[in-house]
């Protein structure tokens, strides 16, 4: 506290500083705010770039994302260096700090190396409906060090790159064609095989069905109050939800129509008086 009491006690010295460091300073400040800008127009570029030679929408976001903070790191290192640090030392401590933030964020790191796996092996890619880390989205980006997913209903989910390579994951999008599986019950008293002609006459009226691989319709359960009725369709992946709703429906309509019951749970209960 004494020695800045002394500085300003002192304007000779003060303006003696000013006119060591102040160009320096300046020198630098405007160096950084102009070198931010350029960055930022070089990762305009690039997207710009990738999105006319139709790159892969998967690198994109990586690349850009890593070219941005490697030259911004280079830009810091230049700063610094025409504040007068000099650059054997600036490294000495860069290496220093660099050590012991790679400690403290390991978890980032394995991110980092989550996010190169995943872009070598591709087990997902833009546009692909995946469930990771018990999340389902269509991904947007995938990241430096997380992945992002947007829900059916509109939501943003942000998955670290490191679990999620390291995990199971579920890709909907990588099979041109999926299987739509249904269960339809019916009771004891009920004739099986009208049941079965009844959901295959739905299945035929249903164009977005496909006949090859032939649809399936089987017992696949004798319940305690119902007879379980398994049916396996096929249908383009993009079909498959409108298929998978619209089938209980129809078919519970048509049970309706021709007499089909489906059974629910019941109970006999019996009461006994007590002498």
């Amino acid at each position: 506290m004494e020695k800045f009491k002394e500085w300003f006690s002192n304007p000779e010295q003060i303006l003696g500083l000013l006119i060591k460091y102040g160009g320096q300073l300046l020198l630098a400040i405007i160096t950084l705010i102009i070198g931010l800008w350029i960055i930022g127009k070089i990762v305009k570029g690039m997207r710009k770039m990738f999105e006319a030679r139709q790159f892969d929408a998967s690198l994109q976001s990586f690349l850009i994302s890593l070219t941005g903070i490697a030259l911004k790191l280079m830009l810091v290192i230049s700063v610094v260096t025409m504040l007068g640090v000099e650059m054997t030392s600036f490294i000495a401590i860069l290496a220093a700090a660099g050590l012991a933030i790679g400690m403290a964020l390991s978890g980032t790191l394995q991110n980092f190396a989550g996010g190169v796996m995943i872009l070598i092996f591709k087990p997902f890619k833009v546009g692909d409906y995946i469930t990771a880390e018990g999340h389902s989205g269509t991904v947007k980006e995938i990241q430096i060090f997380h992945t992002i997913l947007n829900t059916p209903d509109k939501k943003t989910i942000i998955l670290p790159n490191g679990p999620v390579s390291n995990n199971s994951t579920v890709n909907y999008s990588t099979e041109p064609v999926r299987r739509v599986d249904f269960t339809f019950s019916i009771g004891y008293n009920d004739d099986i095989d009208k049941a079965k002609q009844v959901i295959m006459g739905v299945i035929e009226k249903d164009e977005r069905i496909l006949k090859d691989p032939a649809p399936f319709v089987g017992v696949i359960n004798l319940g305690d109050s119902s007879v379980d009725l398994v049916t396996r369709v096929w249908a383009n992946a993009a079909d498959y939800w409108g298929i998978f709703f619209d089938m209980q429906e129809t078919v519970k309509k048509e049970f309706d129509r021709q007499g089909v019951s489906i059974p629910f749970p019941q109970r006999d209960v019996h009461l006994f008086q007590a002498k």
